[in-house]
């Protein structure tokens, strides 16, 4: 049994895991022009996907789900517990005004073993802590999911993004998608994922996707400059704690994109950046000194190992290889619909006649946006 340190105290939150070649499952899905699908979709595609997993983990995360609550913050939260939810909501009532706090709805499932307390929270900063410290709601909220996540015992905020849901267990992902009974979910954009831990535990935190904000990504593969990225995040405020690589990914995204306002192209291509060689040969001057400038400037922002990624945001979603296609992906396209996959056959389960089906190339983002003003 591998042991979990979660805060101070251990945490019951533990799945019997070993080394295992990495195989995870991912499948993502978005209509550029906001039409919503029933969460039953992406669990159907995750469902072809299921050998891909082994059932140490499963998650989902829906776009466009809350649409009575779209201006609030919606915090889902994992307690182990009582006094580690009296802690979090004493803080919560503190920072925040909340619009309304409910238990997430599950249901039984046989293969869903030992849940901790699952409860989300409608919410937006107090406006006098925002005009005391003169600082923006998203940092606002950064900072505090850091808080919870570091110092309340027994507690970890799994999603916090408006208008949007994080859903995941240790489980294979067509049951956790069943325990959150997601087929009364409707969403523009959903990414799914089966988790096949590598080195990392198995665990109800450490399941995907992983969240910030509006962001949320599913990997497949192993992140080797996890430290090196760890400890850039760390400069920034992100605070690493979930034991498992792929956390820095979407922190990555949210520092990059939202912080430092980089374009998403641009922010792929600091994950996945060029090799040396590739940018000393590049004939169009102005690329090459772009790139260049992105490698020395965010040295430490790189991704090495062999990784695919989808990740979602409020307005769109992203499928994302490393420099040299390591592992599987691909992405179709059917009408005004996005389909991104770790394989052929999850994209067909859902979608039997896409009008284009391809393999993205190593490291080039394929991005599918909401249209317009949608």
């Amino acid at each position: 049994m591998m042991e979990l340190v979660f805060g101070d105290q251990y945490s019951k939150w533990q799945v019997d895991t070993c080394k295992v070649p990495a195989a995870c499952g991912l499948s993502g899905i978005i209509s550029r022009d906001g039409k919503v699908l029933g969460g039953n979709v992406i669990i159907e595609s995750m469902r072809v996907i299921h050998d891909r997993g082994n059932g140490l983990g499963g998650g989902f995360a829906g776009y466009g789900i809350y649409p009575e609550h779209r201006d609030h913050y919606a915090l889902h939260i994992m307690f182990e517990g009582a006094e580690g939810r009296s802690a979090c909501e004493g803080m919560l009532e503190s920072e925040l005004e909340i619009e309304a706090a409910e238990e997430i709805n599950t249901r039984s499932v046989p293969a869903i073993q030992e849940a901790p307390e699952l409860r989300r929270y409608f919410a937006v900063p107090r406006r006098e802590k925002l005009a005391r410290e003169s600082i923006e709601p998203d940092d606002f909220m950064v900072r505090l999911v850091m808080s919870i996540n570091t110092t309340v015992p027994g507690t970890f905020v799994f999603s916090s993004g408006k208008n949007m849901g994080v859903f995941k267990a240790v489980g294979f992902a067509e049951d956790v998608g069943e325990f959150f009974r997601l087929e009364e979910y409707n969403g523009y954009t959903w990414i799914g994922h089966g988790r096949f831990p590598t080195n990392t535990p198995g665990w109800w935190g450490g399941a995907h996707p992983f969240n910030i904000l509006d962001w949320s990504v599913v990997h497949n593969g192993e992140i080797s400059s996890y430290g090196i990225n760890k400890r850039y995040l760390e400069m920034f405020g992100y605070e690493c704690t979930l034991l498992t690589d792929t956390e820095v990914m979407a922190y990555l995204f949210d520092l990059l994109v939202r912080k430092h306002r980089l374009p998403l192209e641009v922010a792929c291509s600091v994950l996945a950046a060029p090799f040396w060689k590739d940018i000393d040969s590049e004939a169009d001057p102005e690329r090459k000194a772009l790139e260049q400038a992105l490698r020395m400037t965010y040295s430490s922002a790189l991704v090495n190992g062999p990784f695919a990624v989808i990740v979602g945001y409020s307005r769109g979603m992203v499928g994302l290889n490393d420099r040299i296609k390591l592992r599987p992906l691909v992405a179709a396209y059917k009408d005004d619909y996005l389909y991104v996959s770790s394989e052929e056959s999850a994209i067909r389960q859902i979608c039997p006649r896409p009008d284009r089906v391809w393999a993205p190339k190593a490291g080039q983002p394929v991005i599918g946006e909401l249209k317009g003003d949608v």
